[in-house]
């Protein structure tokens, strides 16, 4: 990253921080990331193995250690099979390796060139309930707002489907 500093938006900290708590005890972390070079790959998946949520506790711990029981199931770049175009290449991935439906999945992107959660909510539908993730775009990172409306629009959602309010995501 040269001369920046890679930290975690405060959004992302706090959504990862309650995570780690078990604020939503049925909630899996997974990252699709449409890095465009081999080495932005290794730099991102290398950062996630430094940044910490808590201290002591890295993303990757989080993540893929609790998560995913040691299993690296993020989509992260564009070599094949991935693309840029993540609905077409890392969330049916996603959806295969996790098990986790469409329609219960959370998604926030930062891209300021395109608009991948369009892509993702027109072409990620469930098919038993027509419903496509959550998408909140987030151009300048994950903030605590966007965060927050995220959230609020999952549960929207999930008492759509399930006339419940919980998360859980094996139903």
């Amino acid at each position: 990253s040269g001369r920046k500093r890679i930290s975690l938006h405060k959004g992302s900290l706090l959504a990862l921080q309650s995570h780690h708590e078990l604020k939503y005890p049925d909630m899996k972390v997974c990252f699709a990331s449409s890095a465009d070079t081999p080495l932005a790959e290794q730099i991102g998946r290398a950062t996630l193995k430094l940044l910490e949520v808590v201290p002591g506790t890295t993303v990757w711990d989080l993540v893929v250690g609790r998560d995913w029981k040691g299993e690296d199931v993020n989509q992260i770049g564009r070599q094949p099979p991935l693309s840029s175009n993540k609905s077409a290449t890392h969330f049916p991935i996603l959806r295969e390796l996790t098990r986790v439906r469409y329609d219960r999945m959370l998604f926030f992107d930062d891209c300021q060139w395109g608009d991948h959660c369009g892509d993702v909510e027109r072409a990620c539908k469930e098919s038993a309930t027509g419903r496509s993730p959550v998408t909140i775009r987030t151009p300048y990172g994950l903030g605590v707002d966007e965060w927050a409306d995220g959230l609020d629009k999952y549960a929207k959602m999930f008492q759509q489907l399930d006339g419940s309010d919980n998360y859980d995501i094996k139903r």
